[in-house]
């Protein structure tokens, strides 16, 4: 039993299965095996197995393997297991109990042997048992279908009776109907064209009347209307030129034009943002009806706190955003990066705070960018971000692009 190839195919199973439970904390791990070693235990000995076992001719790797699977739970009655271990450890004795259990499993084998060829034979009744029943019903069938044949010609020849009977009725009843139809058809048109005439007659006097009462209105109306559009129209523009004063809007830089032009030069025209550059406005711009803040996570908390744990510093963050959004009321929405977790951390979050982690395999920027694109043009959005490729795009989209320094103003 020394011979690897000797031990039988379950015992050789059941030593890969233990290597592979401890394969991480083998030192040294061979270089084969390293790659196999940060898969899942049951995924190393499925697809890890045959490396695995070619490297247990190694004594050392074998004896090391051995240490480690030593501090693994014994289960109880288990022959095969002791074997197993045994077998790796090499401890006095170990070649009887190994030679037992490959004897027993030659005895498991024997009559797994003989229960598969009864299977086949019991197999093989059956199937011929199922070809005698298919013809059986095969038979039965065709003399079904006779049947069935025989009953639907029967049944045509009575439809056709049937038919012919009922033709005749049916057109001596539609004879008579027709007779009354043509009388009472006679009298409603009669009484349907006196009625007509006297409709139509009221109906001209009545628009005689109204095209005179409307020559008489319609001058009043026009004056009126002109009126109202012309108090809606002051008004709004007051009501413009109050909210520009109120809000301290800039003056517009650049022209529609200067994107086409700087394309035509072969110059890429950079995205520019309104977005104010202190904490102030940024208090200000918030405050606005409906608008939307969203935060790229880590962005700010690692120009805050850079010392602090990334747990501690989402913390920070999603609790000093509380008092920011229950003073201005503004939606928000903080996006931290979690592309190469596929754990999604549960933390809680002050009411109007909404915590996202990006979905594994996705940056928390694409994220932001899918954020704004989903809002409305015209919608006042503001993204908090220092990456300057997450500040061209949200631009180019329509929302303003806001320093970290600024929120961190406001936070403080």
């Amino acid at each position: 039993m020394t011979d690897p190839a000797s031990l039988p195919e379950r015992l050789r199973l059941r030593v890969v299965a233990l290597v592979s439970a401890v394969l991480p904390s083998v030192a040294p791990v061979p270089p084969a095996l390293r790659k196999i070693a940060g898969f899942a235990p049951a995924r190393r000995a499925r697809l890890g197995g045959s490396a695995i076992w070619t490297a247990l001719a190694d004594d050392d790797f074998r004896h090391h393997a051995a240490v480690q699977v030593a501090a693994l739970p014994v289960a109880d009655d288990d022959a095969l297991e002791a074997a197993a271990r045994a077998w790796l450890s090499r401890d006095d004795g170990w070649e009887a109990v190994v030679a037992d259990a490959s004897a027993a499993l030659s005895g498991d084998e024997a009559r797994d042997d003989q229960d598969r060829a009864e299977l086949g034979r019991l197999t093989a009744q059956v199937a011929a048992l199922q070809a005698e029943l298919g013809t059986l019903r095969s038979q039965h069938r065709e003399e079904l279908d006779r049947a069935k044949a025989d009953h639907k010609v029967l049944r045509q020849r009575l439809g056709e009776a049937r038919s012919v009977l009922r033709s005749a009725q049916e057109e001596r009843d539609a004879a008579y109907a027709e007779r009354d139809e043509a009388v009472a058809a006679a009298r409603t048109a009669t009484a349907a064209a006196e009625a007509d005439v006297r409709r139509l007659r009221s109906q001209l006097d009545e628009a005689e009347a109204a095209v005179a009462a409307g020559r008489r209105d319609t001058r009043t109306e026009r004056d009126a209307a002109s009126i109202r559009a012309r108090l809606l129209l002051d008004a709004v523009v007051e009501s413009a030129t109050g909210l520009r004063r109120e809000l301290g809007l800039p003056a517009v830089v650049g022209a529609p034009g200067d994107a086409v032009e700087a394309g035509l030069a072969g110059v890429e025209s950079a995205p520019t943002s309104s977005a104010p550059a202190t904490a102030a406005s940024l208090e200000q711009l918030l405050s606005l009806p409906r608008a939307r803040l969203l935060v790229d996570g880590y962005n700010v908390t690692k120009a805050a706190w850079p010392t602090a744990s990334l747990e501690a510093q989402r913390s920070r963050l999603v609790a000093a955003l509380g008092p920011v959004v229950a003073r201005s009321g503004a939606e928000t929405t903080v996006v931290f990066d979690a592309a190469e977790s596929s754990a999604r951390t549960v933390m809680p979050a002050p009411r109007g705070v909404r915590v996202v982690f990006s979905p594994e395999g996705v940056i928390a920027d694409d994220v932001i960018r899918q954020l704004v694109a989903a809002e409305p043009r015209g919608r006042v959005v503001v993204v908090v971000s220092d990456d300057q490729a997450v500040v061209r795009d949200v631009a180019r989209a329509g929302a303003r692009a806001v320093p970290t320094a600024s929120l961190l103003g406001v936070l403080a």
